[in-house]
C-alpha cells in the first residue's frame, strides 16, 4: 500500500505503509544508529516522535524480547529506506512489521531517508504526518501540522506505581538466584538479573540502596545498577520529594524521559527539594536538564538534536573523550549557569554543546548522553561506579 510523509515545509516522501494502518501527526527526528532498533523503538524518550533511521536496513534480526528498554514500543512512527520482512536470528521472536503491527505503531519504507535526513539538518526538526491516504490535501494538512506540539509526555511514560528492584547480590544471599542459574531465561523473565549477561558485574553497590525516578527510564539504568549489586526503588515521575527522602536511599537518580524539560513544572520543583537534601544525586539526560532547570540554569531546543550511539563526549576532569549513545533535542544553556552553582563537566567534541555538569559543594553531578546504552557503547558505564562511589563517600561523611 502507497503511503506518504509529509512535512511541514511542504515536502512530500511517497514509499510503503508499514506496521500498523493508521495516520499520524507527529515531530520528526533521525537516529544514526547502525544497530538497535530494538532498544530505538522502545527508549521512552521517543514519545511523542517518529523515528527515522539513517541505516539502509531495518529489520533484518528481527525483535528479541530481551532487547526491549521498556515494555513497548513510544515513537509515533516509524520511517525506513528499506525494511527486512523476516528475521535471521535465532533469538528473534518476532519480525519487525509483526512488532509494529500489534503495537499499534504505523511507519512509511521506501523513502530516501538520507534526503529526509539532510533536510531536517539544514532546515531543523519538522512536524510532520504519515498518511496512506493519497488523496491529502496540503490546504488541508500544513496547518494541523504546525499546531502539533509534543506536550507533556513525560506522564504518558513514567511508572504507574512505586516498584523494587533487588540488587543481584542480596538475591544471591537469599538464594533466589544462584550463580550457575543467574542468566537463565527463568531469571530474566522474573526480573532479577541484568538482560545482557556479557556486562562487566562489579558488586561494588551491594546493599546500596537507590530511588531512581522515573521520567521514562530505560530499563538498562535499572539493570546497570542491579547487576553492581545495587537495590533500586522505582518511583513515578510525579512522586513527591518527601516520600522519596522518607524511604531514606543512598542515593537518588533522575532517569532519562521525552518532550520538552520546561514543561515538567512540578517535577522541577520537587527536583529542588531533593537538590536540598545531602544525597548523592546522579542524572541522566531529561533528569540531567530538569537539574539544572531546578537550580536556575536555562534549557533551549537544538536545531536537530543528537539521536545515535557515535557522539564523542569530552570529560573535561580526566581529558578522556568517550564515544556515547544519545538521545536528546533539548540542551543545558551553559551560558546563562551560575558557576557557583554548577561547572561544566563534559562537552561534546562535534559542536561543543554541553553534555554534563558537576554541582559545586555538592554530591551531585549529571550527563546528558546515556551511560547505560543499549543500544550504543558502553565506553562511560564508568560513571555508575562513580555514583555508587559517591554514595560511600557521603555514607562515611555522616558516620
Amino acid at each position: 500500500m502507497r503511503a506518504f510523509l509529509i512535512l511541514e515545509d511542504g515536502t512530500v516522501f511517497e514509499g510503503t505503509q508499514i506496521g500498523a494502518r493508521k495516520e499520524i501527526i507527529s515531530e520528526i527526528v533521525f537516529n544514526t544508529s547502525m544497530a538497535g532498533y530494538t532498544e530505538v523503538l522502545t527508549d521512552p524518550s521517543y514519545a511523542g516522535q517518529a523515528v527515522c533511521m539513517t541505516y539502509p536496513l531495518i529489520g533484518n534480526y528481527g525483535v528479541c524480547r530481551e532487547d526491549m528498554e521498556s515494555r513497548k514500543p513510544w515513537p509515533d512512527g516509524f520511517i525506513v529506506r528499506e525494511l527486512s520482512r523476516t528475521a535471521s536470528n535465532f533469538r528473534a521472536d518476532m519480525t519487525i512489521q509483526e512488532f509494529l503491527e500489534g503495537h499499534g505503531v504505523p511507519g512509511i519504507a521506501g523513502i530516501d531517508t538520507r534526503a529526509l535526513t539532510r533536510l531536517l539538518r539544514e532546515k531543523g526538526t519538522m512536524n510532520g504526518m504519515i498518511t496512506s491516504n493519497a488523496d491529502y490535501s496540503l490546504e488541508d494538512v500544513l496547518p494541523r501540522l504546525k499546531e502539533y506540539t509534543t506536550g507533556k509526555v513525560v506522564e504518558k511514560v513514567t511508572c504507574e506505581h512505586k516498584f523494587e528492584r533487588k540488587g543481584v547480590k542480596a538475591l544471591e544471599e537469599n538464594g533466589a538466584i544462584s550463580g550457575s542459574a543467574r542468566f537463565s531465561r527463568e531469571n530474566y523473565e522474573a526480573g532479577i538479573h541484568e538482560k545482557r549477561p556479557g556486562m562487566v558485574r562489579v558488586l561494588n553497590g551491594a546493599g546500596k540502596r537507590v530511588a531512581l525516578l522515573d521520567l521514562g527510564a530505560k530499563d538498562n539504568i535499572a539493570d546497570s545498577l542491579v547487576s553492581r549489586g545495587c537495590d533500586v526503588t522505582v518511583y513515578p515521575a510525579w512522586t513527591p520529594a518527601e516520600e522519596i527522602l522518607a524511604d531514606e536511599p543512598d542515593g537518588i537518580m533522575l532517569s532519562n524521559g521525552p518532550g520538552d524539560p520546561k514543561e515538567c513544572v512540578s517535577i522541577i520543583k520537587e527536583i529542588r527539594k531533593l537538590y536540598d537534601s545531602e544525597i548523592p544525586i546522579f542524572a541522566i539526560c531529561l533528569g540531567h536538564q530538569l537539574m539544572a532547570l531546578a537550580m536556575g540554569a536555562d534549557t533551549y531546543k537544538m536545531k536537530y538534536g543528537h539521536r545515535g550511539g557515535n557522539h564523542p563526549v569530552k570529560d573535561l576532569q580526566t581529558g578522556k573523550v568517550y564515544i556515547s549513545s544519545q538521545n536528546h533535542g533539548y540542551v543545558v544553556d551553559t551560558d546563562k549557569l551560575d558557576p557557583q552553582t554548577a561547572v561544566p563537566a563534559f562537552v561534546n567534541v562535534n559542536d561543543g554543546t554541553n553534555e554534563g555538569l558537576a554541582y559545586t559543594g555538592k554530591n551531585i553531578f549529571t550527563v546528558q548522553f546515556h551511560p547505560e546504552a543499549c543500544p550504543g557503547p558502553q565506553d562511560s558505564g564508568y560513571l555508575f561506579d562513580r555514583f555508587i562511589d559517591s554514595m560511600k563517600d557521603s555514607q562515611k561523611g555522616r558516620e
